[in-house]
């Protein structure tokens, strides 16, 4: 585990008043600190898809003289992780070019990515937010484009437990209208990554006006939904490839919707039986399997 020196706090307190630029710059610190430490600032920058010149600029807007000063300090706390050297090494030892190689380093990457979220600050996350998302009266969901998937396996989940949840996510334009009812006994529950969605957003916003709690999925310290909810979770969505990764998002799920259904056994059963029995009489699922012909 990388552990958060003075720079991580110092950058998420200033960061609102970054630049567009010096704000791209710092993000791709915050999410990968071992570079810091480990690669030139050319390198640094090119990371981050910014200019050389974005990162002395960050460092004297944050306070230091120049770059070598801030990378100095960071330095000092950087510590090996499961996926800082050891990843970087499996960089190194498989072919860019092999396709077994980058599935390997993928399922290599995700592997550690799922076991970051058993740290003890994201627990501890976790277990606020399945409080709070059992004690609401009403759970409205929303994420869209890729984070769709994320939101709607809660949503299916849950639905499978009762009728506690309301996917945003309507015909036309429609979806924000199911907040017309909404209350201060409900919350909202978003999931959203860089670049967000701007009406996930103004839905977020407009849940905090109405009185409602908003709990977040999101993949930063400095993503916009931190500042607007109440609580959130964290995961990371760095890929071996050019798209994110959901793969942590979706362990997320997972386990918000397994520790609500413990917080009832008794009621989670019996709803899941009459779940059951209903698919049964619908014939969902096939009870045989067709013989293949040879």
């Amino acid at each position: 585990m990388l552990q958060k020196g003075p720079l991580h706090a110092h950058i998420i307190e200033r960061f609102d008043d970054m630049p567009q630029q010096l704000q791209q710059a710092a993000r791709h610190i915050l999410e990968h600190p071992q570079e810091v430490a480990l690669v030139s600032m050319r390198e640094l920058a090119r990371n981050a898809n910014v200019q050389p010149a974005t990162m002395t600029r960050l460092a004297k807007f944050l306070g230091y003289s120049g770059y070598e000063d801030l990378r100095g300090e960071h330095a000092d706390v950087i510590r090996v992780s499961a996926d800082g050297f050891a990843a970087r090494a499996l960089q190194r030892d498989e072919g860019s070019g092999n396709g077994e190689g980058l599935a390997h380093r993928m399922l290599q990457g995700l592997s550690a990515q799922v076991a970051r979220l058993c740290e003890p600050d994201t627990l501890s996350r976790l277990s606020t937010l399945a409080d709070r998302l059992s004690k609401a009266r009403k759970i409205y969901v929303l994420g869209l484009r890729s984070c769709h998937s994320v939101a709607w396996h809660f949503h299916y989940v849950m639905t499978l437990l009762g009728e506690k949840t309301v996917n945003l996510d309507g015909p036309a334009g429609t979806g924000g209208d199911a907040l017309i009812r909404a209350t201060v006994e409900d919350v909202l529950l978003c999931v959203s990554i860089n670049p967000y969605s701007r009406y996930t957003l103004e839905v977020a916003e407009t849940a905090r006006e109405k009185g409602m709690s908003v709990l977040a999925i999101t993949d930063s310290e400095v993503s916009p939904l931190v500042a607007i909810a109440d609580h959130a979770v964290l995961f990371p969505t760095e890929s071996q490839t050019f798209f994110h990764t959901l793969t942590p998002a979706l362990a997320i799920s997972e386990v918000l919707c397994g520790l609500l259904a413990s917080h009832d056994r008794k009621a989670a059963l019996e709803e899941l039986k009459r779940v059951d029995s209903h698919l049964s009489s619908m014939n969902t699922y096939a009870t045989t399997i067709p013989r293949r012909k040879i």
